[in-house]
Order: C-alpha cells, then structure tokens, then sequence
C-alpha cells in the first residue's frame, strides 16, 4: 500500500489522502486520491522542497496522549482529537503535561463520587486522562514535594470555570477538613456566589467569567483543607452600563429581579428586568434552563455559609438595587455644554433612598464636576454625553468596590488559624482572545497570557532537559519560540504600557496623541509592532498565538479609571454603613509632604498616589508570576468546539486556532524535536517479541531489545537507550508498527493455509463419506420399493375377494333385514290390540272395585254413630243415679271416721323426716361454710393464676395477632393453587383437543401423574416466589439497618476523636481550670473500673450503650418476624428436599401442606378459644356466691386439691414404712450387737432392703419401655401393610385401564387420582390427629416422670442422711481401720462437679479483660489454644454473675467486654488477623448466649447438661442484639482491611498483566507512562490475588469463622475485585480490546478454580464476577449488525446501558484486523436498551458492604470441660 498524508484545506484546516504513486527525490507534483475518491496533483515547493505531514497508523489513532503519536504534527493532534471528541465522546486529551478538555455543551456523568473514588490515589497514567487525574497528581505531589497550581486557561466558553470548579470540589471531597468546621464546603460555597458576581452571558458562553480569578487552598500537615484565599484579576467593569446584543449583564441583577416578589426585596422597588436600562440592553434577559430565582436561593445559602449574615447580604442587595435604578435615572439636555436631572425623577429618588444620600447633592454632580487650579476652584457643568458617562463611571466604581469587599470577606470566611503547612493553587484566567475590534481588555488579557506562555514554555523546556539528563541521553538545543521580545515591548521601560501611563499624567492627553507616540516609539525599532495601512489610530502587535490590531479609543479613560471626587463625596456622607465602609478604603495623599508641595502641585499629588490600571494588572501579574515559579504547575487547556454551542460537534478551523494560542501545538513541536516516543524495556520487549526469534530472547531484556533495534532499524540517530527507556524519533514507532503487522499478517497467513487445507480435506472426506451413504440408501430404497410392489400385488388380490364377499353378504342381510322387520311390526300391531282391550277390562274392574268399597264404608259408619249414641245415652243415666247416692252418703257421720283412721301415724312421720331434713341441712351448711373457708384461703392462689392465665392470654393474643399475615399467606398459596388448577384444566382442554396425537396420548397414559407434577413443579415455584419476596423484604431491612449502625459508630468514632482533641486542648490551654461535661462525669461515677488504657474512652461509651439498647427495641419484633419467616421458609425447603427425594410423597406435598397450615392454625384458634373459656369460667367461679357443686370450678379445684393430699399421702405413707423398716433394722443391729456381730454389715442389709423396690421400679419401666416398642412396630407393621395394599391396588388400576378405551381410561385415571388424593389427605388429618394425642400422652408421662424424679429424690435424701448418721455414729465403735480400700461412694463425693462457671470478685472486670482482651495475641491463641477461648471464658464468668443473681456485675461485664473489643477494633483496626480473631469471638459469644438462654429454637440441640448451665436469672436479649451489633461492625472493619490489602493488587493482576506476552501486547503509550512500567516496584499478578485470599481464607478457619459467614465474606471479596476491576476497565480506553478480554476471561478462571478449590462453589462469589465476566465477553464477541446487538443486549444483563455503551465506545484495536465499534452500531444498543430500568451511575460502588447475618451454630462443647491455660494469667479465676 501507498503512503498516507495530509493536505491543507481552506474549510477542514486538513484533508486525509493517499499517494497513488511512488515519490521519487526530484518530483514536482504528488499524485493523490482524497477519500472521497477525487484524484488531484499536490504541487511541491521548489524553494523548501517541504513535503505533507504523514498520517499516523489507524492503531495510533484516538490515544490517550498525544506524545504518543509516532509523527506529531498539527494535523496529527487535530484528528486524534476529533475521533476521540466526535466520536468516542471523550473530551479529555493528555498532550504531554498538558491537559486538553473540549466542552462537550452538555452535562455528561464522569463528575460523580464515584468517579472521584475511583480517581483517587491512582497514578495519572494510569487512568484515562481526566481533570480529577490532574487534581490528584498535583494532590500527591504537594505531598511529597513542595506547592502546587493548576493553570487553567481557555477562551469564552471552552469551559475553564466548570474546570476549575472540579478540580476544587475533587481537593474537598478527598482531603476533607482537619476540623468540624467543614471548610471544604465554605470554599466550594464561594463558587457560586463568585459566579453570581463576576459570570455574564456572552455571545459565547451562558456563563462566562468576566475576570480572572487565583484560588490558593490552604493544607495543614495532614493535608487536609484548612482555609483558601482569592485574588481576582481585572474585573469587566464595563459591563455593569453596557452589554452587546445576545449577552446580559452579571447573574446577580437577574437573580434580584427575579426574587423581586419576595417580601424582604419589597424594599428595593424592583421589577421585571426589561424594566432596567443596565440590563435590557442584550435583549436577553433568559438564559435557557436556568432559573435566577433558584438561583438566588443558592447564592443567599452560600452566602449564610461564608458567615455573611442576612443583614449584610440585605445592604449588599439594596446597593445592587441602587445601581440598577442608578442606570435609569434620565439626564435632559439644558444646552450643549450643560444638562440637567428633573426633581421629580422617580429612580434618583428610589437611589437615594438606598444609598443615604441627599437628592440635592446627588442630581447636581451628576451634571457638575469641579476643576481645581492652584488658586481657584470652579465649577463646571456638564453635556449631556459627559453626565452619562459620569453617571455610568459612578455605577462602575461602586460595583468595583463592592465586588473587592466581597471578595475580602470570602477570603475572611475562608482564613484559618491554624498554620498552612502547604498548597494547591488554582489559576482560573482568561485565554488568548482575538475580536473584530479589540481594546484595552483584549490587551491586557493577551498580555497575561504572553507571561504565562513563558513560564509555560519554560516549564516544558526544563521537564525536557531532567528527563534527557536523566536517562543519560546526549543533550541537543531544542529550538523552541521565545516570547521575552513581546513581554519587552509592552512591560519594559517606556514600552506600551509606560507610554500609556505617561500619556494618562499629560493634562491633554489623549488616544491619538498616544497612538503617534506608539508610532514613533516601535514602528522602526521592533518587528512586533506594526501599524494598519487604513488607520491612523491602531496599532498590531505580533502575540505568539496570532496578530492582534487593537483600537486605541478608549485606551487612555479605561487606563485612568477616574470617577467624579464629588460624587464619591457626597456618597461618603451617607448614613448607610455598609456603603461608609466601601469607600473607608480611599486612598488619601500622603500626610508627609511639605506644606510648600501641598500649596504649589496639590492636584498632581492627588493623582500620583492613584496607580494606573494598567500599572495595577502589571504588578499583580507579576506577584502572580512569581507565586507560579514557586510551585510546581499543571496545565489544562480548554477548547471551545464550535460557536453554535452543539454537542459533540467540532469545528477544525475553530479548533486549530485554539491549539496554536492555548500553546499545545508548541509543546508537540518541542517533543518532536527531540525523542518524542518512550518506551520501557520490557514494554518494547512484551510489543514487538515477535518480532524475535527464540535464539534472540536473552534474560537481559536491554541487550536483546538492542540487537532486535539493530537488526530491523539501521541508522542509529533514530534511537536512543537510556538507563530505563528507549527514546525513538518520530515516526520510528509506526516503522516498528508496520513491521510488527507485517509479521502477523504473515503468520496469519500461514495458519489460514493451513486451517483451509484442514477444512477442504475434512469437507472432501464430508462429502466421500455422504456419496456412500447416498448409493447405500439408493440401493435399499430400490429394494424396499420392490417389495411395496409385491406386497400390493397380494393385497389387490385380497381385497377384491373380501370386496365381492362384502357386497353379496350386504345384499343378503338387507333382505333379512327387511323380511325381519315386516314380522316385528305386524306382531306389535296385535300385541297392541291385545293390550288395549285388556288394559279396558282392568280399569272397569278397578272403577266397580272403588264404587262398591264406598257405599259398604258409607254404611258401616252410619251405623256406628247410631251405636255410639245410644252407648252414651245409657251410660249417662247411669252415673245421674250413682250421682245421687254418693250425695246421700257424703251427709252421714260415721263416712268421715272411716277417712281418718290411720292418718295420726302419717302424721308422725312425717314429723320425723322433717326432723331428718333439718339435721341434714345443718350438716350441709357446715359443709357449705367449711368450703367457703377454703375458697378464701385459695382466693389468692387463684388469683396469682389469673394473673398467670391473663399473662397467658396476652401470649395467645400476640401469637394470634400473627395469625391473619399467616392466613394471608395462606390465601395467596391458595390462589396460585386455584390458578394452577385453572392451568391443569387448560392442559386437560388441550389433551382433549389434541387426542389424535397418539404419541402424547400414550405418553399420558404411561405416565398418569404428570399432570400432578406440574401442579407441584407450580407450587413449588410459588413458594419460591414467595419465599424470595420475603428474603428480599428482610436483606432490605437488614441493609438499611446495617448501614445506619456502621453510620452511628461513624459518628460516634468521630463524637470520641472530637472529645479527645477537645480534652487535649483543654488541657493545654487551661490546665489549672480543667472542666468536663455533666453527663461524662455522670457516667464515670456510674461505670465499673476497667482496665487503664480504656477508662478516658468508656466513659461516653456507656452513656452510648443505654442509648443503643433503646434503639434496638424497635428492631427486636423484626428480627423475631425474621426468624420466624426464615423457620417458615426452612421447613418450606424441608418440604421440597423431601419431595426430590421421595418421587411417591411429591404428588401431595403441596396440599399436604396447605391442609397442615390449615389444622395448625384450626388448633391455633380452638387452643385460643379453650384457654378464653377456661379463662372466663374460672372468673365466673370466683364471683359466684352459689354452692359449688360437682361440675363447678371450685369443685375441680377441691378435686385436684384432694389429689394432691392423696398423692402426699402416699409419700407420708412411704416414709412411714421407711421408718418401720429402720425400726426393724435397729432392733436387728441390737440383736448383732447383743450376740457379737460386726456393725458394719449395717449397710449391707441397708442396700438389700432398697434392692427390692428399685428392681421393682426398673422392672415397670422396662416394661413400659417394651410395650411402647411393641406399639411402634405394630404401626410399622401396619403401616407396611397399608402401602403393599396401595401398591397392589395401583397394580391392579394399571391392569384394568389398559383393557379401557382411550378416552375412558383418562377419566379413570384422573377419578383414581383424585379418589387416591382425597384418601391421602384424610390419613394425613388422621396422622396429625394421632400425633397430637401422642404429643399429648408423652406430655402426661413427662409429667408423671418429673413427680416420680421428685419423689425418688427425696427417698434418696433420706437413705443418705439415714447413712451419715450411721457412719457418725459407727465411728465411736470401729476399731483401727484395715487394708481393705477405702468405699467408692467416698471416691466419688470427694471429685469436683463443676458447673461450667468461673467465679471471680467484684472489681476484677478490669484485669479479667485486660488479659483476655486488650492484651492478648490472636496469634498465639489461634495456634495453641481453643478456639473461641476468650467468649467461652467471658461466657463461663457472665453465667456466675446471672447465677449469682447480680444485675450490676451482669451489665458491667458485658458493657465493659463490648468496649474493650471495640477498642482494639479501633487501635488495630488495620490487622485482619486481630479483626477475624475478634469477629470469630463475638459471634461465638453471641451463640453462646442464644445456646444458652432456654429459648426453644436454641436448646433443641443440647445435651442435657448443657440445658443445665442455661442462664436462669436475667434475660439477655438485648444485649445480644448488641452483640449481633457490634459483630456487625467488625465484619465491616474486617471488609476494609480485606479492600486495604487487595486494592492494590486488583487492577496490575487482574487488567495489567498479560500472561500471554508478545502476543497480547499492549500499545505504545506517550510521556505518562503507567506505573506497572516503573522500575523497582512490586509487580502483582493475578496468583497474588489467590494467595492473599488464600492467606484471608486460612486465617478465618484458623480463628474457626463460622462457615456460613466465611461465605459472605468470599462474597464480599469476590465484589470487591468485580467492582475495581470493572471501574478501572470503564475509565481506561487501553484496557478495552480484543486481547484484554481474553486476558480477563482467563483471570476470572483461576478465580473460579480457586473457589473450587477451597470448596466455596455455592456460596454465591462467581454470580459477582457476571458484570467483570460479560464485560469481557463484551470485549471479544462480534459488533457489526443488527443481530449482534440484540445478541448483545441479551448477553449483558448484569451490565448497565451506560456501562455497555462505555465499552464499546472506549474499545479500540490492539492489532490492525481489529476493528473500532461504528457509531451506528452503538446508536442501536442504545435503542434496544432504551426501556431498561437500571442504575443510572456509571461505576460500581467499590465500597458497598453487603448486609451480613450471623446464622446460629451450635456448639457441642461442654462448659464443664474447658480448661483455661496459665499463659492468659487468670489465676483470680476459680471454677465454680
């Protein structure tokens, strides 16, 4: 291929284009070929024979910096600038040490906090080139060296103001203040009061700064910001009277106009801003999007924040306010040498009322003015022309004024008294600027930037000259542009500016006197000054950047800045302070002249002491300049695109006019001039090894880089090496690149040959391989055809004789069938006849049958009525005549004796049974009075259990209010199992409709219970649904109240470093007047002694710990639902393993479950309502004043009363026969006695006569223990039966469904399941039911055990008294023991049985944590000792203080444990061994205290000793949510020394690394090199990642870190490096390529593999490598069409769409068949992530905390067996 060029062009500035033909020495003309196509003839000047600038490779193209262009020319850095601007939207360029920033004319997001994390303590050549690297390079120098500046310079509207204003608020976010005075916030508040003030619209830019500003910021020794001071530099002044169409006047007239409304500027009389001459001039008084009331409200809070009260900021308003009525007030002409001001004009007034001042005085010098002459002073009047000026001078002066006082109370704000020790300047100023007319502001701008392109140029020069020298370069003069000349001509003696000043003092001097004397000066003498041809009152002076004509009106009154004295007179008489103490500053003429000088020049006096303006600019630029040469500088050059103010849009010819006067172009032609290209040795090495061959590589990298320079470039001049680099010329580096592409195209070459040659071989073979299968198939196909053939044969025969016989068999059943039916009608036609004629005869018999029936009926009851009737007529004469004769006998005597006999005797009797009645009545009121006695005396046992039954209540109450979130669970999985019934029946609709398939239906029917497993795959999927919704609410809550603790240990670290400083200084200051704080002399009185290094510390601490207890009350009841919803989601995953696992039980897990919630929560409310009733009866029964009776509740309490005298009783009566029995025994031991024998058999008769009742117990309970078994495997046995019977069943359905047809055997099918399922859930109800009946038996039995404990206890303290008293009294009689050995009862009541406590005195809390915490070495105990020793001993002493029933040793202990970890925490905080160690402790202490609290869900997994030693006193649940606190915060110190430890080994490991060198190369860079290539530096790779993991890992087993919280914190680590990687990846342009894909893919492997190694593959730490991961694979898949994007969109799920387009945007080739992402393509990402609800930062928070849980872990360890080491000296301790 040809050679590339560049051409000039009048409309691009240059023009891309390509030799057609080769170049000879000698040619006239190049033949080339734009891009466009058009050939054209480039002709070549014979006198400088200069050829066009050459185009760099297209893999050069779009660097970093432009020094790293290997030919560096103007067109060169214009296109790298364009592609990078245009194209990749990136607006920051290094050149060398210059920063270029290109205003973008729109906000884009590379300013945020994340950014300036990321920026933070990086190298600048490590990141992409960015203002925050220029800040923190200027940052760590100042650390290291000595003062700093950042000179910012630009045009209107290149964006220096935006520039410098980052670079500030990038010094306050990362050095912070040294106090709680936040002065970082003070100096970024003066931003916008500074722009309020000081910024204008222009024509170009909407908020340029009209002058120049120097912010020095001010550090202490720590380098933090402890103050700043400004200097400002030649205000614009002019613009207060006077704005150019489209451009306004200073913000803060708009912002008053626009706040007018408010009831404090009411005051002022302002309106609308057209109102106003000073600010409708522009004819735009509305900047788009910006609101000046809004505005106004941040200038107000700024100014609040610099400490500028409300009271001056209303006098600064009202003299703004005066101004702008000052600019309306009307001056009318009187004459043409006199004017005048009506009396009545409404502004004037409006102003003196403002301002303080006399109407009179104020109107009549606004027209006068007053001329003094040696003897005489006169008054003049004035022209109208002349009033106005006057006037627009007074507005001007006052503003100026005022802008200085503001100016010198920001510096006031901003002062410290602390010492500056060192700081940071930064320059914000004006650049080169060139008008259509230019006058003495353009002169006085380009005449500063003449200054700072000479220290500029110097700066460069000598950073040239160090880096030659240091390398041992041989050093050649550049020749670089010198601009003292035109410094001379304007600041020498009698240059410029002394002329001018010179002119200013003449009494008639004027602008064209001066312009003559500037002609006459340097016309002939300088060749920087020139005169224009048309103009007699110009000049032109040669600047670097350009040449400038400047217009000299004006020159000489801007110069002078003279206002009336007058008017300034009668200011100073005003009444308003704040504008008495603007003009207190007036300068006055020197006291110490003569009185002859003062009565012969007064006036010259006056105006010698009133420097010039120009003399002012000249010696602040020049104390300017000599603050500069003290530091070291840093340059950043703004560029202003285009004039239009579109985004991303560049103008060439507008661009390059900015480089040449920004003086980048200058710096590129000093670089070329020398080596312009660097390389590192092993940067060369890993570029160009290929190429080298094998025999070539040597281990010395310096001398094989030099035979490979010698062998491939042969002039020597076009290289150097140095000590550490090699220096190429220009142009060298694309030689090496051609060559270096040359040799890959080569190679590619050859592979392609040969994979081609692979591929047609292996496609011939293909095809040879399918030529055989197409003849074998062929041939068969023939066969079977053949076949088909003969087979039809046969059947066309077989077929026509079933045909034939078919239809003479048809024709044979029509006639019988005709034949048989003919027969059939004619016999039903009779058997109807015969029918009807007998159904006839059976009606007429049926109707005679009734008709008769009736009439006999009718008879016999007439009949009847007659008999009846004369019955009653006889029997009623009867009576009438026995009625008679009872009424004769009833008058007669001896009737009535008859009565009465017997009726005395029926009297007494009755007598005496009333007798009884009354005897037993008189009983039953005795019993009546003995219950109600005993009913008073229980009273108040039942009323303390009411208390207990009410207490109960309120438990029932609370878990009931439990009950409806669980019931809506409940219905929300009843309706997904209504929605998964609804699919069931859409699936069953669907296997309906599509039956013909007979594949799916024979797939049904060998597998019936699909179905169900759908509706348990769908159960089980929303359960999980479920299930996640809660973990998502709960790890919500836990992240918000994990980050507002690590904030309050924060704030409170900070409250105890602030209380310390305080304490020091008042110790200091006053050491003999010290005075603390009530409430800390409070809390020491009340504290505990604890060690002595602490007790300063503690003393706010426990103040802090009461103040924690309460605020984590309100936590408590979320972490109770927390744990209860996580119980409720374990059993739910109980559930489903247990599903996987049993195939049978997984068709009914879901209802089975559904049914069980229902019964818990059925019993739930019938155990609710039973204890209600329960509850109410009992009340009932103690109000009651009936007699109890055998029902009622009184008489149950009788009853149970009587059972526990019964059952006392029957202890009485055991005892009584205890004491018989030793009766029995004495008497027996007497007889012993009696007849010689030895009193020690005693014992032995004593254990023969307990032998019996023991064997009799365990005899019962062996046998109870038996027939339990027996019943549990006669269930067993039934319940083997029941499933053989269900198996056979299924069997035998099986059997059956198979003979059905389809469409019967899916309703069989589904009847049985549903048959099958309901009988499940029955057995299932029944199972529960069972259950809780045994639940219940086992609750009695337990009972009946503890009562049968309890009474065999007491038996055993009797037998052992019974034994003691024996042995004391055996003693007195026994003789000189013998040998025998001594009894083992003794051996074993003389062993120790401790209690797993340790005891220690009051007060020794101290030194207890002195040596087991502040004191003691993780090291040593992690490898000699038990792990978690410290809690366990910590433990062991808190349950002797809840043993001992003491609340205060209690609370000092743990509050004094909880700070004394805290404080190592806080001094070795840097330590992960010291913060694991500790980690692992506190968690293990916060278990103990949840294993051992007596809490169900805690002790399910004790041993019975460990229930033992459960804590018995004091409910400690607070204080474990402190420790679950303070646990927290070391897992969050343990993740900072985790990010301290790998954050520098995270981006050279895992970015910068290439383990495939030579290969996967990386470019050429330019001056910064990255720090990888720095000599003498410690070089990380990715195996120092794993090893400093493995080393974390080793240590958190060590200390024995529970393993659930070992995952979180692989987790946690695995973030870490996703997050830093992944950021450095978005802010580098050259980590996004191809090969660095690859390099990460591979990184990311061996982090995968390392968790595999370690056994962590589940833990969830590879699904935080997904963004690092898709990133890469970002880098290396296909970017080209359409269907790649959506590809890609679906690939990159874990990527935001900023993050997405920011790869693709930075990706740039490596190697020349790589090719850059077309705009097109990324507009299309865009696109298609338009919709996507995602983060809208860039970068990944690098230090997120994940929300950490401490699961509970049991511990098998018993108390009892810990033994506590001499080296820890706890001797004070004694095991209890």
């Amino acid at each position: 291929c040809y050679a590339r060029v560049w051409l000039p062009d009048a409309v691009e500035a240059w023009k891309p284009a390509e030799l057609t033909k080769d170049y000879t020495p000698g040619d006239r003309a190049l033949c080339l070929q734009l891009e466009d196509g058009t050939n054209l003839e480039h002709k070549i000047d014979p006198q400088t024979n200069s050829l066009p600038p050459l185009r760099n490779p297209d893999i050069l193209v779009g660097e970093n910096d432009l020094t790293a262009l290997s030919y560096l020319h103007e067109p060169a850095v214009l296109h790298n600038l364009k592609v990078r601007f245009v194209e990749s939207k990136i607006i920051y360029t290094y050149c060398g040490i210059v920063l270029v920033a290109i205003n973008p004319y729109e906000s884009i997001p590379i300013y945020d906090h994340d950014i300036i994390n990321a920026y933070s303590g990086q190298n600048m050549g490590d990141m992409d080139p960015h203002i925050f690297a220029v800040a923190e390079e200027a940052y760590k120098q100042m650390a290291r060296s000595r003062n700093q500046s950042i000179i910012v310079s630009g045009e209107s509207g290149a964006g220096k103001t935006v520039s410098a204003k980052y670079a500030m608020r990038y010094f306050a976010t990362v050095s912070g203040s040294s106090s709680e005075a936040n002065v970082e916030e003070r100096v970024l508040a003066s931003s916008p009061i500074m722009e309020a003030i000081g910024n204008a619209k222009t024509t170009r830019n909407d908020n340029s700064s009209r002058f120049g500003k120097y912010i020095e910021i001010g550090f202490d020794k720590n380098y933090h910001i402890i103050g700043a001071n400004m200097r400002t530099y030649l205000l614009e002044k002019s613009r207060v009277v006077f704005q150019a169409t489209e451009e306004r006047n200073y913000h803060i007239f708009y912002q008053l106009c626009a706040s007018s409304h408010l009831p404090e500027f009411k005051p002022l009389q302002l309106g609308n801003a057209d109102d106003f001459h000073c600010t409708n001039q522009g004819g735009s008084p509305v900047i788009e999007g910006v609101d000046d009331a809004k505005e106004m409200c941040s200038t107000r809070k700024a100014f609040s924040l610099l400490g500028i009260n409300e009271t001056y900021q209303m006098d600064l308003f009202q003299i703004l306010a005066a101004l702008l009525h000052l600019g309306n007030v009307e001056v009318e002409e009187r004459s043409a040498d006199s004017s005048t001001i009506l009396p009545d004009n409404t502004h004037l007034t409006v102003f003196c009322e403002l301002m303080g001042v006399a109407y009179q005085d104020m109107s009549h010098w606004l027209c006068h003015r007053k001329l003094k002459t040696a003897t005489e002073t006169y008054v003049k009047p004035l022209s109208k022309v002349h009033a106005i000026n006057a006037r627009d001078a007074l507005a001007k002066h006052i503003y100026a004024k005022l802008f200085s006082w503001i100016v010198d109370h920001i510096n006031e704000a901003l002062r410290s008294a602390v010492k500056q020790h060192s700081f940071i300047g930064v320059l914000d100023i004006y650049g080169f600027e060139t008008f259509h007319i230019n006058s003495f502001e353009q002169f006085c701008i380009n005449y500063a930037n003449e200054k700072l392109q000479q220290q500029f140029n110097m700066h460069v020069f000598k950073l040239e000259q160090e880096e030659y020298m240091k390398e041992d370069i041989p050093w050649t003069l550049i020749d670089f542009y010198d601009n003292h000349p035109c410094i001379n001509l304007i600041e020498a003696k009698m240059g410029v500016l002394d002329l001018l000043d010179e002119e200013c003092k003449m009494p008639k001097g004027s602008d064209d006197t001066w312009a003559q004397k500037l002609y006459n000066t340097f016309l002939k003498k300088s060749d920087l000054f020139d005169k224009p041809r048309m103009s007699n009152k110009a000049f032109i002076i040669l600047h670097f950047a350009d040449k400038v004509e400047y217009q000299c009106e004006g020159f000489l009154e801007k110069n002078k800045d003279t206002v009336n004295e007058e008017q300034i007179t009668v200011l100073k008489l005003s009444k308003f302070d704040l504008l008495l103490e603007l003009f207190s500053d007036e300068e006055k003429p020197a006291g110490s002249l003569t009185s002859r000088s003062k009565m012969t020049r007064p006036v010259q006096a006056q105006r010698d002491h009133k420097k010039t303006v120009g003399t002012q600019f000249r010696n602040s630029l020049h104390l300017l300049m000599e603050t500069l040469n003290g530091t070291t500088p840093h340059y950043v050059r703004c560029i202003k695109p285009n004039d239009l103010k579109s985004p991303f849009m560049m103008d060439p010819m507008r661009a390059v006019q900015q480089l040449r006067a920004c003086g980048v172009l200058e710096t590129i032609r000093i670089s070329a001039a020398g080596f312009p290209s660097r390389w590192t040795y092993q940067e060369f090495f890993n570029r160009y090894r290929v190429l080298m061959k094998l025999k070539d590589i040597l281990s010395d990298r310096k001398q094989t880089c030099r035979n490979v320079l010698e062998k491939w470039v042969q002039d020597q001049d076009k290289y150097q090496f140095g000590k550490s680099k090699i220096f190429f010329r220009a142009g060298q580096v694309a030689y090496l690149e051609k060559l270096r592409s040359d040799k890959l195209k080569k190679a590619c070459v050859r592979i392609q040959k040969t994979i081609r040659c692979w591929l047609t071989r292996k496609r011939y073979l293909r095809m040879r391989q399918a030529a055989i299968t197409i003849q074998k198939n062929t041939r068969g196909y023939q066969a079977r055809c053949l076949v088909a053939f003969l087979r039809r044969t046969r059947a066309a025969v077989i077929i026509q004789r079933n045909q034939r016989m078919l239809v003479a068999r048809r024709r044979y059943q029509q006639q019988r069938s005709a034949s048989i039916t003919m027969q059939r009608l004619l016999r039903a036609y009779q058997a109807r006849q015969t029918y009807r004629k007998l159904l006839y005869e059976h009606k007429v018999l049926t109707i005679q049958r009734w008709v008769r029936g009736w009439l006999a009926r009718r008879r016999c009851r007439r009949s009847l009525r007659a008999v009846v009737y004369l019955q009653s007529c006889v029997r009623r004469m009867a009576a009438r005549r026995e009625l008679r004769k009872l009424r004769v006998e009833a008058r007669s005597v001896e009737h009535f004796k008859k009565l009465n006999v017997g009726m005395e005797n029926k009297i007494m009797q009755l007598q005496r049974k009333v007798d009884e009645q009354h005897k037993e009545n008189r009983e039953l009121s005795e019993r009546l009075r003995t219950v109600e006695r005993s009913r008073a005396a229980e009273s108040e046992r039942l009323g303390g259990e009411v208390e207990r039954l009410r207490v109960a209540e309120e438990e029932s109450r609370v878990k009931a209010d439990g009950v409806p979130s669980l019931l809506e669970q409940l219905s929300f999985l009843r309706q997904e199992l209504e929605t998964t019934r609804e699919e069931k029946e859409a699936i069953r609709e669907e296997a309906r409709t599509y039956r013909v398939d007979t594949e799916k239906v024979t797939q049904l029917l060998h597998s019936p219970t699909n179905l169900d497993r759908e509706i348990g795959r769908a159960n089980t999927v929303a359960q999980a649904k479920v299930g996640m919704q809660l973990e998502s609410d709960i790890r919500e809550e836990r992240d918000h109240y994990q980050s507002l603790l690590s904030e309050y240990t924060r704030l409170k670290e900070r409250h105890a470093d602030l209380k310390e400083e305080m304490t020091i200084s008042v110790i200091t200051n006053k050491p003999g007047r010290r005075r603390t704080d009530s409430n800390h002399s409070s809390n020491e009185s009340e504290g505990t002694p604890s060690s002595e290094s602490a007790e300063g510390r503690n003393s706010s601490d426990a103040v802090d710990m009461a103040v924690l207890l309460k605020l984590q009350r309100r936590v408590t009841e979320l972490e109770q639902d927390k744990q209860t919803l996580q119980r409720h989601l374990d059993k739910r995953e109980e559930a489903q393993q247990d599903q996987v696992k049993n195939a049978e039980k997984q068709r009914t897990a879901g209802r089975a479950e559904l049914d069980l919630e229902a019964l818990k929560r059925q019993e739930l409310e019938s155990e609710n309502k039973r204890l209600k009733t329960n509850l109410a009866e009992l009340r009932q029964s103690l109000t009651s004043t009936s007699s109890p009776g055998p029902g009622s509740a009184p008489y149950n309490v009788l009853l149970e009363q009587l059972n526990s005298s019964n059952e006392e009783l029957e202890v009485r009566k055991e005892e009584v026969l205890l004491l018989r029995s030793h009766m029995v025994r004495q008497e027996v031991l007497k007889h012993n006695k009696v007849g010689g024998s030895s009193p020690k058999r005693y014992p032995n008769s004593l254990c023969s006569a307990l032998v019996p009742g023991l064997k009799y117990l365990l005899v019962s309970q062996l046998q109870v223990q038996d027939r339990r078994h027996e019943e549990e495997l006669e269930e067993l046995r039934e319940e083997v039966l029941r499933v053989r019977e269900e198996n056979r069943q299924q069997q035998q359905f099986l059997s059956q469904s198979l003979l059905l047809p389809q469409e019967a055997r899916i309703e069989a099918s589904l009847h049985h399941e549903i048959t099958r399922l309901t009988s499940d859930n029955l057995v299932g109800t029944r199972s529960i039911q069972y259950s809780t009946s045994i639940l219940q038996d086992l609750m009695e039995q337990q009972e009946k055990q503890d009562k049968m404990i309890r009474k065999l206890k007491k038996q055993l303290k009797v037998y052992v008294k019974r034994v003691e008293e024996y042995e004391a009294g055996g003693q007195m009689e026994r003789v000189a023991p013998g040998p025998e050995p001594r009894s083992p009862v003794g051996i074993t009541r003389k062993e120790r049985d401790f209690q797993g406590m340790l005891e220690y005195r009051r007060g020794d809390e101290s030194k207890l944590l002195k040596s087991l915490v502040v004191e003691l070495k993780p090291r040593g105990v992690a490898v000699n000792f038990l792990p978690g020793l410290p809690a366990y001993i910590l433990f062991m002493c808190l349950r002797h203080a809840d043993y001992s029933n003491d609340d205060q040793r209690v609370s000092v202990l743990l509050n004094s444990t909880i700070n004394s970890i805290k404080g190592v925490i806080k001094r070795r905080g840097d330590d992960f061994e010291t913060v694991s160690f500790w980690l692992a402790n506190t968690c293990r202490f916060l278990h103990c205290l949840k294993q051992y609290s007596g809490e169900e869900a805690f002790v399910k997994n004790n041993t019975p000793r460990q229930n033992e030693h459960c804590l018995c006193n004091f409910d400690l649940s607070e204080y474990r949510q402190v420790l679950s606190d303070l646990a927290i915060q070391n897992y969050q110190q343990l993740v900072r020394c985790m990010e301290e430890a790998l954050q520098p080994m995270i981006v050279p490991g895992m970015l910068e690394h290439e383990n495939f060198q030579g290969v996967l190369g990386s470019k050429p860079t330019g001056l910064r090199k990255r720090t990888s290539s720095c000599p003498g530096e410690a070089v990380y790779t990715v195996d120092s990642i794993l090893q400093q993991l493995s080393l974390f890992h080793a240590t958190l087993i060590q200390h024995d870190v529970d393993p659930e919280l070992i995952k979180q914190v692989c987790v946690q680590q695995f973030y870490i490096i996703c997050s830093v990687t992944l950021n450095n990846l978005l802010l580098r342009k050259d980590m996004c390529s191809w090969s660095k894909g690859l390099q990460i893919r591979y990184n990311v492997w061996q982090l995968e593999e390392w968790l595999e190694e370690k056994g962590l593959p589940d833990c969830g730490a590879k699904e935080m490598l997904e963004p690092l991961i898709q990133a890469a694979q970002l880098l290396q898949v296909k970017k080209k069409t359409d269907e790649d994007a959506q590809a890609l969109c679906t690939m990159c799920s874990a990527l935001t769409t900023l993050q997405i387009v920011k790869v693709l945007t930075l990706y740039t080739p490596v190697i020349e068949f790589e090719e850059r992402v077309s705009i097109s393509f990324i507009r299309t990402i865009q696109a298609l992530l338009k919709g996507r609800v995602e983060s809208p930062l860039l970068l990944m928070d690098t230090k997120k905390i994940f929300s950490v849980t401490f699961p509970f872990t049991h511990s098998p360890l018993a108390l009892e067996t810990i033994q506590i080491p001499s080296s820890l000296n706890l001797g004070f301790l004694t095991r209890v």
